[in-house]
């Protein structure tokens, strides 16, 4: 059984080593993504803090001026009195957004909320981390094309190497599984070489088969869509309340939904206001609390007439399979415990950047034995 285990462990990392390469150092750029933006695009990103911020229309009507074609999605507050206020634009002149049923924002405004100044407009399309990610994800291909299947699949074949890496480390006897826990540093090449490959693949197989587990959620839909069949959850939100329209020509403005905001939502670490993009459409406020991670938000529903909150849907009120989707993202990227969670995620990618070397040493010391 074992001489097959490791035919499929070895034929499997031969069809799909380079891809898991790519993932591998892809997502050890990807995993400080925030930190090194910060540090590089510091303008971008925190200003002088003054004594006192201007209203949001102001810094709407800077953001606006500064993009040509384009209309307004979202804007997004920190509480961090140092942070930019960032708001996404739509492209309408695009024609890979005018193919999509819902076009995402592609355009970020980051303006000075104490001076009305903008920092920068951010395509976030064409920056280097956006193309990191798609390599990550798509081989620089399309959402949905071939390069998805092919880093899809490749990750599946990685969940297979990691199972059978563990039959074939799995010892006979009780006697030699401390031989199987530690690295003989002492001993010859080939023995170190033998080493490295598992025991180090052991130790860091159970990581990896969560890291792959969670990019399979986010590679391929049933597999998503299992989450939610297993835990018997509904896999869409309830839809959305809509506005009452009155008869009179102005609407709530921006500037009361983020009063509403600062009032309702005080232990936010940030919120964004989805604007409204039709006469019934709602201010859709989406709060992250202190120590939340990304995907936990409290979800608000403003009347873009009235001023009122007609609806919410807390974090704590999702399904269970909701809840459970949520943690997806974090847990792969690291974010879901801080900065501790993300050098352990950069650890575990650095080290599995051996296994291929150590492992085409083998077969070629294999192959010489034959």
């Amino acid at each position: 059984m074992k001489k097959t285990f490791r035919t499929i462990h070895l034929y499997l990392s031969l069809a799909a080593g380079l891809f898991i390469i790519t993932s591998c150092v892809t997502g050890i750029i990807m995993v400080f993504e925030e930190e090194i933006n910060h540090q590089l695009n510091y303008e971008r990103y925190f200003v002088e803090n003054k004594t006192e911020k201007l209203p949001l229309e102001i810094l709407q009507q800077a953001a606006e001026k500064s993009t040509k074609n384009a209309n307004l999605s979202a804007v997004k507050v920190y509480e961090n009195p140092l942070r930019t206020v960032e708001f996404s634009f739509i492209s309408v002149n695009k024609t890979d957004q005018k193919k999509e049923a819902k076009p995402k924002p592609n355009l970020i405004v980051f303006v000075n909320p104490y001076t009305a100044e903008v920092v920068e407009v951010y395509q976030k399309k064409e920056a280097f981390f956006t193309k990191v990610e798609m390599l990550h994800r798509f081989l620089l291909g399309k959402k949905g094309g071939i390069g998805q299947y092919v880093m899809g699949y490749s990750a599946t074949f990685f969940l297979f190497i990691l199972i059978t890496g563990i039959i074939l480390w799995w010892p006979k006897t009780k006697s030699v599984i401390k031989q199987r826990l530690k690295i003989k540093w002492d001993g010859n090449f080939k023995r170190l070489v033998f080493d490295l490959h598992t025991v180090t693949g052991f130790y860091t197989s159970i990581f990896l088969i969560v890291l792959v587990l969670t990019g399979l959620v986010m590679s391929f839909k049933w597999v998503n869509n299992g989450i939610f069949v297993i835990t018997a959850s509904k896999l869409e939100n309830p839809e959305a309340p809509k506005s009452t329209i009155i008869n009179q020509k102005s609407i709530i403005s921006i500037d009361k939904i983020n009063a509403l905001s600062k009032t309702s939502f005080n232990q936010a670490e940030n919120y964004s206001i989805k604007v409204p993009q039709d006469s019934v459409d709602v201010f859709t406020v989406s709060v992250l609390n202190k120590n939340s991670s990304s995907n936990q938000l409290n979800t608000f529903y403003v009347d873009q007439y009235s001023g009122k909150i007609i609806g919410k849907l807390p974090f704590a009120d999702k399904n269970l399979g909701q809840r459970i989707r949520s943690y997806i993202k974090p847990i792969h990227t690291g974010e879901l415990f801080g900065m501790p969670h993300k050098i352990l995620n950069f650890l575990i990618c650095l080290l599995t950047l051996s296994f291929p070397i150590t492992g085409v040493i083998m077969w070629l010391n294999r192959l010489k034995k034959t």
